[in-house]
């Protein structure tokens, strides 16, 4: 399966190469244009100077007022340099696991008013979402990818990001923590940034990833295959991330702590059925869930219920989700569902790609330990270097987060070829 996607990214790398047509330049909301028969493209906004402001004042005090540091990051994030035009491209893309077959998926392009035809690219992961809309290439409705936009795009980054498979215009299931899937979306909506900014005369001078949460973990994937297909990444940077996901899940299954976050019995739900469907482990969801919790599930994958809806259905703790056989085939972890999550670790390959990891001590969702395995990893592999930096004892995962994007701007900036 490695190869084939390995040789498809490579194939799709070699087509991008060809001379670029040029598209039709949108001032406002209208219909798409299409360029290359590779996407099409979209202008679904613009986010003036103000507006960029109230994402890092009035709408980051909401989005942490749940958080254990409410107000720790208030004040901190500088003021919008450049308004930011907002495009949603939808392009192709091909479903590895199931063998190839052809899907369209979409994403977000923010551009900088900048005035220069060359910026450096964040390529930004979004974290785990349960509604198909909340996606970058709909930012209004994801404070992450808002917070993204007004700490790099604002700043002179062009932010490129993919809805997933399932997500976002995609009609396809949610492919939640699938591994070739991820990376192709990723892969292939790089390409068609890449023709979407040659087509309005632009160019990037670096690429750097970014990543939150399941984001974390997709950024990782993405990025070995970058480094597979010859891509040069400047840094990447990765928060609150379950770099190996089997732990993470036998953790959250078998050794639950108090703090634990309410949705994890849906994030299981969905990461459940996504596995099934796309690596074909028929009767996975009914082996593992409750019969009592799996309409519920079954109608929060299909985007049939909300989360909302579905907490009141379900019990917040996963040894009540659970069947008990379930929990208890992760101690050994020798079934086809657990195997396959091993096979889906993402930080031990040797990576020529220097790494901040970011962690918080009140994390809901990602150990501690599991956001950090990467630094000693690559030390002990010969890697490139990996920096953990700690958030602190009462930060959590919104904390983390916001956290870590202020450092990797620092750090990305120091980065940035002179001009």
């Amino acid at each position: 399966m490695q190869n084939i996607l390995f040789k498809t990214c490579l194939i799709s790398l070699l087509c991008a190469c060809a001379p670029f047509a040029s598209a039709q330049s949108n001032t406002a909301p209208q219909q798409a244009s299409v360029f290359l028969n590779r996407a099409e493209q979209q202008l679904i906004g613009q986010y003036s100077l103000e507006r960029l402001d109230q994402i890092t004042g009035k709408e980051l005090d909401a989005f942490m007022a749940s958080s254990t540091q409410p107000s720790t990051y208030r004040g901190q994030f500088s003021k919008a340099r450049y308004p930011v035009k907002l495009y949603r491209l939808k392009y192709h893309s091909v479903i590895p696991e199931l063998d190839n077959r052809p899907t369209v998926a979409s994403g977000l392009v923010a551009i900088p008013e900048t005035g220069q035809k060359n910026m450096p690219v964040v390529s930004y992961q979004h974290g785990t979402v349960f509604d198909r809309s909340y996606v970058p290439s709909n930012p209004d409705a994801s404070m992450e990818t808002r917070l993204m936009l007004a700490q790099f795009a604002a700043q002179g980054y062009i932010v490129v990001a993919a809805d997933y498979f399932g997500r976002g215009v995609s009609d396809l299931p949610d492919s939640y923590l699938v591994k070739d899937s991820t990376r192709q979306a990723g892969f292939d909506m790089f390409l068609a940034a890449r023709e979407f900014l040659k087509s309005q005369g632009l160019d990037y001078s670096q690429v750097f990833l970014s990543g939150w949460s399941q984001g974390g973990w997709s950024t990782m994937q993405y990025l070995k295959l970058l480094e597979q297909a010859g891509v040069p990444v400047t840094a990447t940077a990765i928060a609150s991330a379950p770099v190996d996901i089997a732990m993470t899940m036998n953790r959250w299954v078998n050794h639950p702590q108090p703090g634990d976050a309410v949705y994890l019995p849906g994030v299981v739900a969905i990461q459940l059925q996504s596995q099934e469907h796309y690596l074909q482990q028929l009767g996975l969801t009914e082996s593992a869930i409750r019969a009592e919790y799996l309409a519920a599930s079954r109608a929060l994958y299909r985007n049939e219920m909300t989360w909302e809806e579905f907490f009141k259905r379900t019990p917040a703790k996963l040894s009540d989700f659970l069947r008990p056989e379930f929990r208890q085939s992760g101690v050994i972890g020798a079934t086809p569902y657990w195997q396959t999550l091993e096979r889906n670790q993402a930080y031990r390959w040797i990576t020529r790609t220097p790494l901040r990891v970011y962690t918080g001590g009140h994390d809901e969702v990602t150990p501690r330990y599991v956001g950090g395995l990467p630094e000693k990893s690559q030390q002990l592999l010969g890697g490139a270097p990996v920096t953990t930096l700690d958030a602190g004892d009462q930060a959590d995962h919104r904390g983390v987060f916001v956290f870590g994007l202020l450092d990797q701007k620092r750090w990305f900036d120091n980065l940035r070829a002179p001009r």
